[in-house]
C-alpha cells in the first residue's frame, strides 16, 4: 500500500514545485483536480517524468453530477467526466473519483422530500455509470464510484448501496472508494465492510472521524490498515483531509509519520 495526497493550501502553486514538495513530504502519488489536470496535463506529466510521484487518480473538476436532478447539468457533466478521463490516461493515472452527487440533496434536512423519485435517483445515476463504461473501456481508466455520508447525499451512502450499482448493471470498469470518514458515519463495522468488498474496493480515502488529519481523532487506523493489507489490497490510500492546528504544514507532516508508522508495523 501507498500513500498519496490531495492538494493542500500551503502547497506550492507551481505544478513542478508542488510534485517536488509532495515528494519531499513522502508520498508515491498525487490525487489531482480534474480541471487543474486538464488545464496543465502537460506540466503535470513533465512533473511526473521529473519527480516520479504518479497520478494514481483525479477528483472533482466537473460540473455536473451523474445523479444531477438536472438532465443538462448531468450530460454537461459526462463531457466533462469524458475529458477528465482522457486526460488521466495521458499521465498514467488510473482512475476518477465519482461521488452520485455531493450537497445536492439530503433527507436529513428540510424539505425532507426530494424532487425525484429514487427509481429517478437510479435510472440517472445507471444511466451515467452505463455511459461512463465505455469511455472507461476505451480510455483503460477507472471509476472509482464513491458512497457519501447522509449528509453530503441521499443515493449512495453505503459500500452496498455503491455495489448494488455495479452489480445490477454488470459495470466493468467502475469499483469502489471506501472514504472512511464517511465510512465511519455510514458502516456498522470499518474493517468488515472494507473485508466484504474487498473484491471492487480499489481505491481509498483518508480522513479522521471529524474529516481532519488521520490520527487526530478516533478512527482504528491500525485494525483498517491491517484488514487491507490482510486482503492484499494494492491500491493507494490517499489523504483527503482538512487540517486541524495552528501550523498546518507540521500538523500535516505529523500525520504523514503516524500512517507511515501503521504502513511499517
Amino acid at each position: 500500500m501507498k500513500l498519496a495526497t490531495q492538494n493542500q493550501s500551503f502547497f506550492p502553486e507551481s505544478i513542478k514545485e508542488k510534485f517536488h514538495y509532495i515528494k519531499e513530504l513522502g508520498f508515491d502519488a498525487f490525487e489531482v483536480d480534474g480541471k487543474l489536470l486538464i488545464n496543465h496535463k502537460e506540466e503535470i506529466k513533465q512533473a511526473i517524468d521529473e519527480t516520479g510521484v504518479v497520478v494514481n487518480a483525479a477528483c472533482g473538476g466537473y460540473d455536473g453530477w451523474i445523479g444531477d436532478f438536472s438532465e443538462e447539468r448531468r450530460r454537461k457533466g459526462l463531457k466533462q467526466i469524458t475529458e477528465i478521463l482522457k486526460a488521466v490516461q495521458y499521465v498514467g493515472g488510473k482512475g476518477l473519483v465519482v461521488p452520485a452527487a455531493w450537497g445536492m440533496y439530503t433527507y436529513r434536512l428540510p424539505p425532507m422530500e426530494s424532487p425525484r423519485s429514487k427509481e429517478g435517483d437510479w435510472k440517472a445515476v445507471s444511466d451515467s455509470l452505463i455511459y461512463l463504461e465505455q469511455v472507461s473501456e476505451n480510455t483503460n481508466t477507472t471509476i472509482y464510484l464513491e458512497p457519501l455520508n447522509r449528509y453530503q447525499d441521499h443515493m449512495i451512502n453505503t459500500i452496498a448501496d455503491a455495489r448494488k450499482y455495479i452489480e445490477e448493471n454488470r459495470l466493468q470498469h467502475t469499483k469502489i472508494i471506501g472514504d472512511l470518514y464517511h465510512m465511519n458515519i455510514e458502516e456498522d463495522n470499518l474493517s468488515e465492510s472494507l473485508h466484504t468488498n474487498r473484491d471492487l474496493i480499489a481505491h481509498i480515502h483518508l480522513a479522521d472521524n471529524h474529516r481532519y488529519q488521520p490520527g487526530s481523532g478516533s478512527i482504528d487506523f491500525q485494525k483498517c490498515f491491517e484488514q487491507l493489507r490482510n486482503d492484499n489490497y494494492q491500491g493507494f490510500l490517499t489523504i483527503e483531509c482538512r487540517i486541524r492546528g495552528e501550523h498546518a504544514e507540521e500538523e500535516y507532516q505529523q500525520s504523514i509519520s503516524y500512517l507511515k508508522s501503521l504502513l511499517h508495523n
